[in-house]
C-alpha cells in the first residue's frame, strides 16, 4: 500500500481559475474582489451578518479578544484538551487561561465545568468544537447569558457544523475559522471571524489592518493595531474551496461512516469514538480513536507500528495544562489527561478510498488486537 496520510488537501473547483486572476490582473495582496467576495460568503454561510478574512486562525482568536476587552487579570475559561493556539491567544493579551475537563462521551468541554470554574474574574469564554463536533451550546449560551459572559467560539476545526439548526460560529458574541492545509476547507493558510455585533466587527475590523480608520484620511491610524489581513490569493483559493463546502463536509462523513462500521466489526472493545447526538453536529475534521483499556500498548507505539505500515497518524492534542507554557502539576483533569493520552487521529481526508479505510483498520487490528 502506498503511504497514507493524515490529511491532503483537495482542489477541485475554481480555486485555480480564481488564483490565476490574481495573478494576470495583480491583485495579489490583501485587496481584490475575492477577499471581499469569500468575507461575504463566509458570513451567509455561517448566518452571520460579518465575516472578516484574516490571516490565520490564531489572530481571529486574538483579535475577538482584543474587541471583548480582555486585559491583564482577566480570566478566559476554555477546555484543557485543545490546540495550543487557544491558549496562547489569551496570553497574547495577557489574560489568564482557565483550564477545564473534557465530556468524557463528547471530549469536548463539559459545560458544568465551565460554570463551576466561574469566578469574578472571568471575562470570556472559549468553547472548542473539537476534531469537528460542535459542543453543547445550548448550555454554554445558557451559562453565558446567566452571568453575562461574552463566548468565543473556537470552530478552527469545524467549519459547517450545527448545533440546534445553527452553524458554529454564530452562536456565541465571536466565532473564529482556520484554513490551515489540513483543515476542512483551506487556503493554505489563513482564517475567518465572525460576528453579529456591529460594534464587535467594527473594533476587529480596526486593529486587524495597522488600526486605519477606513472614514479617516489615508494613513491615519486611530490605534497601534496589528497587519492580520488575508491576501487575495488566499481567498480566492478559499472562495474556491467554499464553494464546495458541502461535498468537502460530506466526503469526511462518508470517510466517518466507513471507519465507524468497520471499528463495530474489527475494533469492536479496543477502541472508542467521539458520540454524536445529532449527525449535523460533526463534520469529522479528523476521525479520531481513544484506546481503551483492553489494548495492552501504549498509543505511541501503536502509532509508530502502523507508521512502520506505510499509514500516518497524530495524537490527540496534548491537554495544556501538561505542557511547558502551562504546566500546572497541582491541576487533575482525568478526563483530558486520559483521552490525550490514549487518543489517536487517523487519515481523514476525501483521498481515502474504501481500499485504503480497510487497509487501515485492519492495520490497526492485527496491531492492538492481541
Amino acid at each position: 500500500m502506498e503511504r497514507i496520510s493524515i490529511a491532503n488537501p483537495v482542489f477541485k473547483g475554481n480555486e485555480k481559475k480564481y488564483l490565476t486572476e490574481c495573478i494576470d490582473t495583480g491583485w495579489v495582496s490583501a485587496n481584490g474582489r475575492f477577499v471581499k467576495e469569500f468575507q461575504s460568503e463566509f458570513a451567509k454561510f455561517c448566518g452571520t451578518d460579518y465575516a472578516i478574512a484574516c490571516s490565520n486562525g490564531t489572530v481571529t482568536l486574538h483579535l475577538a479578544l482584543i474587541a471583548l476587552g480582555i486585559k491583564p487579570g482577566d480570566e478566559v475559561i476554555m477546555p484543557t484538551l485543545t490546540y495550543i493556539a487557544t491558549a496562547n491567544a489569551v496570553k497574547m493579551v495577557g489574560g489568564t487561561p482557565v483550564f477545564v475537563d473534557s465530556d468524557p462521551d463528547t471530549w469536548n468541554v463539559d459545560p458544568a465545568k465551565i460554570e463551576a470554574a466561574i469566578t469574578p474574574r472571568t471575562k470570556a469564554i472559549i468553547p472548542v468544537h473539537l476534531y469537528g463536533l460542535s459542543c453543547d451550546m445550548t448550555a454554554i449560551m445558557d451559562i453565558s447569558r446567566k452571568y453575562n459572559i461574552p463566548v468565543v467560539e473556537d470552530a478552527a476545526e469545524a467549519h459547517g457544523a450545527m448545533w440546534d439548526g445553527k452553524r458554529v460560529g454564530s452562536m456565541g458574541a465571536i466565532g473564529s475559522f482556520s484554513f490551515f492545509g489540513n483543515k476542512i476547507i483551506t487556503c493554505g493558510e489563513g482564517g475567518m471571524v465572525t460576528t453579529n455585533d456591529e460594534e464587535l466587527y467594527n473594533t476587529m475590523k480596526l486593529y486587524h489592518s495597522q488600526g486605519v480608520d477606513p472614514k479617516q484620511k489615508r494613513y491615519w491610524h486611530m490605534v497601534a493595531g496589528y497587519n492580520y489581513r488575508m491576501t487575495n490569493m488566499q481567498a480566492a483559493i478559499g472562495l474556491g474551496q467554499l464553494e464546495d463546502i458541502d461535498w468537502h463536509i460530506g466526503e469526511r462523513r462518508r470517510v466517518s461512516a466507513s471507519y465507524n462500521s468497520k471499528f463495530q466489526d474489527m475494533l469492536d472493545g479496543y477502541v472508542t469514538v467521539q458520540k454524536v447526538a445529532n449527525p449535523e453536529n460533526h463534520v469529522y475534521w479528523m476521525n479520531c480513536i481513544e484506546l481503551t483499556d483492553k489494548v495492552k500498548k501504549e498509543r505511541d507505539q501503536v502509532m509508530a507500528e502502523m507508521e512502520q505500515k506505510n499509514i500516518e497518524m497524530r495524537p490527540l492534542f496534548y491537554p495544556m495544562h501538561v505542557m511547558p507554557p502551562y504546566e500546572d502539576k497541582s491541576a487533575s483533569f482525568p478526563i483530558a489527561e486520559k483521552i490525550g493520552a490514549r487518543g489517536i487521529c487517523l487519515p481523514t481526508h476525501a483521498g481515502m478510498d474504501e481500499e485504503k479505510i480497510e487497509y487501515v483498520v485492519k492495520s490497526l487490528q492485527e496491531i492492538i488486537c492481541e
